[in-house]
Protein backbone atom coordinates (compact mmCIF):
# COMPACT_ATOMS: atom_id res chain seq x y z
CA UNK A 1 0.00 0.00 0.00
CA UNK A 2 1.04 3.38 -0.80
CA UNK A 3 -0.35 5.38 1.89
CA UNK A 4 -0.71 8.60 1.54
CA UNK A 5 -1.20 12.07 3.03
CA UNK A 6 -4.44 13.83 3.51
CA UNK A 7 -3.96 17.56 2.57
CA UNK A 8 -5.31 19.67 4.87
CA UNK A 9 -7.60 23.49 4.18
CA UNK A 10 -5.21 25.87 3.43
CA UNK A 11 -3.33 23.65 1.01
CA UNK A 12 -4.03 25.30 -2.29
CA UNK A 13 -4.67 21.80 -4.21
CA UNK A 14 -7.86 21.48 -2.08
CA UNK A 15 -9.13 24.63 -3.72
CA UNK A 16 -8.32 23.71 -7.83
CA UNK A 17 -10.92 22.58 -9.92
CA UNK A 18 -9.44 18.78 -10.87
CA UNK A 19 -8.99 18.46 -13.96
CA UNK A 20 -10.85 15.88 -15.70
CA UNK A 21 -9.36 12.64 -16.26
CA UNK A 22 -9.22 11.53 -20.57
CA UNK A 23 -6.64 8.88 -20.34
CA UNK A 24 -6.03 5.98 -18.51
CA UNK A 25 -2.70 5.91 -17.80
CA UNK A 26 -0.45 3.98 -15.47
CA UNK A 27 -0.36 6.65 -13.14
CA UNK A 28 -3.82 7.17 -13.30
CA UNK A 29 -4.16 3.57 -12.18
CA UNK A 30 -1.97 4.02 -9.38
CA UNK A 31 -3.81 7.28 -8.12
CA UNK A 32 -7.23 4.83 -7.77
CA UNK A 33 -5.38 1.89 -5.88
CA UNK A 34 -3.87 4.65 -3.53
CA UNK A 35 -7.50 6.33 -3.32
CA UNK A 36 -8.89 2.55 -2.41
CA UNK A 37 -6.37 1.97 -0.44
CA UNK A 38 -6.20 4.84 1.67
CA UNK A 39 -10.05 4.83 1.88
CA UNK A 40 -9.73 2.23 4.06
CA UNK A 41 -7.90 3.47 6.48
CA UNK A 42 -10.61 3.94 9.61
CA UNK A 43 -13.02 6.76 10.37
CA UNK A 44 -12.99 7.23 6.35
CA UNK A 45 -16.14 7.12 4.07
CA UNK A 46 -14.59 9.20 0.82
CA UNK A 47 -12.02 10.05 -0.52
CA UNK A 48 -11.03 12.76 -2.99
CA UNK A 49 -7.80 12.64 -5.10
CA UNK A 50 -6.98 16.21 -4.85
CA UNK A 51 -7.30 15.80 -0.67
CA UNK A 52 -4.09 12.87 -1.72
CA UNK A 53 -2.30 16.02 -3.64
CA UNK A 54 -3.61 14.73 -6.81
CA UNK A 55 -5.92 17.59 -9.03
CA UNK A 56 -7.48 14.66 -11.09
CA UNK A 57 -11.36 13.89 -10.78
CA UNK A 58 -12.05 10.82 -9.15
CA UNK A 59 -12.87 9.68 -5.91
CA UNK A 60 -13.32 6.03 -3.51
CA UNK A 61 -15.83 5.17 -0.52
CA UNK A 62 -15.89 2.89 1.85
CA UNK A 63 -19.31 2.52 3.84
CA UNK A 64 -21.16 0.07 5.28
CA UNK A 65 -19.02 -2.53 3.68
CA UNK A 66 -19.20 -1.13 0.40
CA UNK A 67 -16.27 -0.03 -1.08
CA UNK A 68 -15.83 1.58 -5.17
CA UNK A 69 -14.47 4.40 -6.84
CA UNK A 70 -15.24 7.41 -10.02
CA UNK A 71 -14.04 8.57 -12.54
CA UNK A 72 -14.53 12.04 -13.27
CA UNK A 73 -18.28 12.03 -11.84
CA UNK A 74 -20.99 14.26 -12.44
CA UNK A 75 -24.08 14.59 -10.23
CA UNK A 76 -27.16 14.44 -12.01
CA UNK A 77 -29.97 14.31 -9.96
CA UNK A 78 -30.56 15.88 -5.98
CA UNK A 79 -33.54 15.41 -4.26
CA UNK A 80 -35.14 18.76 -4.58
CA UNK A 81 -37.54 18.92 -1.57
CA UNK A 82 -35.81 16.61 0.74
CA UNK A 83 -32.65 17.88 2.41
CA UNK A 84 -30.22 16.69 5.68
CA UNK A 85 -28.61 19.03 7.92
CA UNK A 86 -26.76 16.62 10.07
CA UNK A 87 -22.89 17.19 11.32
CA UNK A 88 -20.29 16.91 8.38
CA UNK A 89 -16.42 16.33 8.91
CA UNK A 90 -13.75 16.14 6.86
CA UNK A 91 -10.44 14.56 6.90
CA UNK A 92 -9.07 17.96 4.88
CA UNK A 93 -10.79 19.68 8.09
CA UNK A 94 -9.70 17.58 10.70
CA UNK A 95 -11.82 17.19 13.70
CA UNK A 96 -14.25 19.67 13.03
CA UNK A 97 -17.93 18.65 12.84
CA UNK A 98 -20.67 21.31 11.72
CA UNK A 99 -24.40 21.11 10.44
CA UNK A 100 -24.38 21.59 6.81
CA UNK A 101 -27.36 21.04 4.34
CA UNK A 102 -27.28 18.81 2.06
CA UNK A 103 -29.96 17.21 -0.29
CA UNK A 104 -31.32 13.95 0.73
CA UNK A 105 -30.73 12.29 -2.49
CA UNK A 106 -28.07 12.36 -4.61
CA UNK A 107 -27.09 10.42 -8.06
CA UNK A 108 -23.45 10.83 -9.59
CA UNK A 109 -22.51 9.31 -13.20
CA UNK A 110 -19.11 8.66 -14.66
CA UNK A 111 -16.68 6.19 -15.73
CA UNK A 112 -14.16 2.95 -14.09
CA UNK A 113 -10.90 2.30 -15.38
CA UNK A 114 -12.61 0.62 -18.24
CA UNK A 115 -15.15 3.27 -19.72
CA UNK A 116 -17.65 1.28 -17.83
CA UNK A 117 -20.94 3.40 -17.34
CA UNK A 118 -20.11 3.91 -12.63
CA UNK A 119 -23.79 5.03 -11.05
CA UNK A 120 -23.19 6.06 -7.19
CA UNK A 121 -26.73 6.91 -5.61
CA UNK A 122 -28.49 7.22 -2.28
CA UNK A 123 -30.27 8.89 0.27
CA UNK A 124 -28.23 10.24 3.80
CA UNK A 125 -25.20 9.27 4.15
CA UNK A 126 -24.34 7.99 0.49
CA UNK A 127 -26.04 11.63 -0.49
CA UNK A 128 -24.27 13.38 1.54
CA UNK A 129 -20.92 11.47 0.43
CA UNK A 130 -21.72 12.20 -3.52
CA UNK A 131 -22.11 15.94 -3.03
CA UNK A 132 -19.39 16.31 -0.41
CA UNK A 133 -16.95 14.37 -2.53
CA UNK A 134 -18.04 16.26 -5.81
CA UNK A 135 -17.32 19.49 -3.92
CA UNK A 136 -13.84 18.45 -3.45
CA UNK A 137 -13.28 17.80 -7.25
CA UNK A 138 -14.33 21.65 -7.96
CA UNK A 139 -12.67 23.44 -4.99
CA UNK A 140 -14.96 23.25 -2.17
CA UNK A 141 -14.81 22.46 1.41
CA UNK A 142 -18.16 21.69 3.31
CA UNK A 143 -17.17 24.81 5.54
CA UNK A 144 -17.98 26.90 2.52
CA UNK A 145 -21.76 25.73 2.43
CA UNK A 146 -21.92 26.43 6.44
CA UNK A 147 -24.30 29.09 7.51
CA UNK A 148 -23.26 32.33 7.76
CA UNK A 149 -22.51 31.86 11.64
CA UNK A 150 -21.84 28.47 11.66
CA UNK A 151 -19.07 29.18 8.81
CA UNK A 152 -17.57 32.13 10.72
CA UNK A 153 -16.96 29.87 13.53
CA UNK A 154 -15.67 27.02 11.97
CA UNK A 155 -12.94 29.40 10.14
CA UNK A 156 -12.23 30.25 13.82
CA UNK A 157 -12.21 27.17 14.86
CA UNK A 158 -9.24 26.74 11.88
CA UNK A 159 -7.36 29.73 12.54
CA UNK A 160 -7.15 28.77 16.81
CA UNK A 161 -6.14 25.31 15.55
CA UNK A 162 -3.25 26.57 13.01
CA UNK A 163 -4.63 25.06 10.32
Amino acid sequence: MTYRDIRIVGDPVLRTVCAPITDITPGIRQLVDDLMENVNEPGRAGLAANQIGQSFRAFSWNIDGKRGYILNPVIVELSEDEYQDGDEGCLSVPELWYPCKRAWYAKAEGTDLDGNKVVVEGEEIWGRLIQHEVDHLDGHLYIDRLERAERKKALREIREKGM
